[in-house]
């Protein structure tokens, strides 16, 4: 009998924070991208009623941090393409973004438009989460220099009519989505986890269905550590320690995983999510 084991690369794990300690902290216990989030307008409300994150970052938080920031990477996300972007990215770059992602977009258009603004100096991912994105995702993909797309599992759920964000994950749309991004050669992830053993989907299944479609980036969601909930930072740092630390041990475990223990995953991962929805 030959055994099919699943070899990866570590998940590059990206952290939302603008917070300088914090920074350090998550850069300190191996969080690869720093996530600085300009994102706002229409967020309050696509997302009204979520219990979602809705961020009040600025460009100076990137001047702040950008010079602390020595491992890892600066990651900013602006906001969706509009009148505003092109001076938006120009003053993104400025302060010290090492990264630069558009959320919310919708057409073919919108994302040349902003590959044109930022002209290939840094980096950029596409935050894939609305319907119209996967209707033309075809046609995005023939564009050169994206760098990264990530399938963003709040919005996205949303623009589906779904009640829960695990649930395109559940019913094929999320592998739908990566089966053409992993056909085009650019790299690829989605949504965020919790901590080890926590989650109204374990943490620990989600990471495997990472593994199982060779994602290779995830966020560390809010209920990883809410370093707002706190103003004490050796707290926040020992959830850093403590959790980095067993999620990374579990990361090492899946390399012993064969292929039927990643499909019983998933019918975990359906099974959950259905009894989930169906008390919402």
């Amino acid at each position: 009998i030959v055994m099919l084991i699943y070899e990866a690369d570590m998940l590059t794990l990206m952290y939302i924070t603008n917070n300088p300690d914090v920074a350090l902290i998550a850069q300190k216990y191996g969080v690869d991208r720093i996530w600085i989030d300009l994102e706002y307008k229409g967020k309050e409300e696509r997302q009204k009623g979520l219990n979602s994150v809705k961020s009040k970052h600025t460009v100076q938080d990137i001047k702040n941090i950008a010079p602390l920031i020595t491992t890892s990477k600066l990651l900013v996300r602006i906001n969706p393409w509009d009148n505003d972007s092109v001076a938006e990215i120009e003053a993104v770059i400025s302060a010290g973004a090492d990264m630069i992602m558009l959320p919310m977009w919708k057409s073919v258009s919108e994302v040349t438009s902003f590959l044109n603004a930022v002209k290939g100096r840094v980096p950029v991912i596409l935050l894939l989460e609305t319907k119209e994105a996967v209707n033309c995702l075809d046609e995005v993909l023939q564009l050169s220099g994206i760098d990264e797309i990530h399938i963003g599992l709040n919005d996205l759920h949303l623009s589906y009519g779904y009640k829960f964000m695990f649930e395109p994950l559940a019913d094929g749309l999320v592998e739908s989505i990566i089966n053409k991004i992993s056909a085009s050669g650019i790299p690829y992830g989605f949504g965020g986890i919790a901590r080890i053993g926590e989650g109204m989907l374990p943490a620990e299944s989600i990471i495997m269905e990472h593994y199982r479609l060779k994602s290779s980036m995830v966020i560390l969601s809010r209920s990883f550590c809410n370093a707002e909930a706190t103003n004490d930072i050796s707290e926040i740092e020992k959830i850093f320690s403590v959790n980095l630390k067993k999620l990374r041990q579990f990361d090492n475990s899946i390399s012993d995983v064969n292929h039927e223990h990643f499909n019983q995953n998933l019918e975990t991962i359906k099974s959950i999510v259905n009894k989930i929805t169906s008390r919402i």
